[in-house]
């Protein structure tokens, strides 16, 4: 089944790149949430490519169903880079039975860069297997973020973010804001970054970047370090496993 996900996600892909290439119409789901028509189209070909597999399916632009034996969907996760010419886009697929994941796909086709992880199984990229980095020194610490599209309007996620970059920035190397979850997450799998976090994502943002951190040897948690759930919990913390004692320490401050 793997395979055939990843045949179906990069056929996807070409519809990504035809519209990253070319003039595009856009209208807003929020004050500043993004939508085109081709998060629409690549998720309505994502979709009627599933259905013969008999998974419940949750996607971010059309009715959501009950999470069980399901397929979640992001078609394009960092609209706005995709919009403006950013290559941090991706299309974001988690496969889950019984509520346990079992298989997850990123696919950045403008940079080519294909993650997958199949639990039990190892992450990967392009076929390379992928390992979380082994530094241990928060201060040496590459740390990802980003920034709620409610912080516009609310200002206790606005403060929540701001309090948290005045107790993370100065403890670690530096951070980074690139605006595509699922591609935080694979670059901390790849050992890119040391650690991400950032509140009020939704399930098709980390459906299956959180299963390749974990396959790459990472930990992912929420804010408080319990068991992240993608449903309920306000934050995603992620790491290569080594700092992140400390970096949920700072954020408790």
């Amino acid at each position: 089944m793997l395979k055939e996900f990843l045949t179906i996600v990069k056929e996807a892909g070409e519809i990504l790149k035809e519209g990253y290439f070319n003039k595009k119409e856009v209208s807003f789901k929020g004050k500043k949430d993004l939508l085109t028509k081709y998060d629409v189209a690549i998720e309505k070909f994502l979709i009627e490519k599933f259905k013969p597999y008999g998974f419940n399916i949750i996607a971010e632009e059309t009715k959501q169903d009950q999470f069980d034996n399901s397929i979640i969907i992001d078609p394009i996760d960092g609209t706005t880079n995709f919009v403006k010419g950013l290559p941090f886009c991706a299309i974001s697929v988690g496969v889950f039975e019984n509520k346990k994941p079992k298989f997850g796909i990123v696919y950045n086709p403008i940079l080519n860069e294909l993650f997958w992880a199949v639990k039990g199984q190892g992450a990967f990229c392009n076929g390379l297997k992928l390992q979380v980095s082994n530094n241990s020194n928060f201060s040496k610490a590459l740390i990802a973020t980003g920034f709620p599209y409610s912080g516009a309007e609310n200002k206790e996620d606005l403060a929540w973010v701001i309090r948290r970059l005045e107790k993370i920035l100065p403890a670690c190397q530096d951070i980074r804001r690139y605006g595509s979850a699922s591609l935080d997450l694979c670059y901390v799998a790849k050992g890119v970054y040391d650690g991400f976090y950032e509140i009020n994502l939704k399930p098709w943002d980390v459906a299956a970047g959180s299963l390749i951190v974990n396959e790459a040897g990472g930990r992912v948690s929420d804010e408080f370090g319990k068991m992240h759930d993608m449903f309920q919990s306000r934050a995603i913390v992620a790491s290569n496993s080594l700092v992140h004692e400390e970096f949920i320490k700072l954020l408790q401050g």
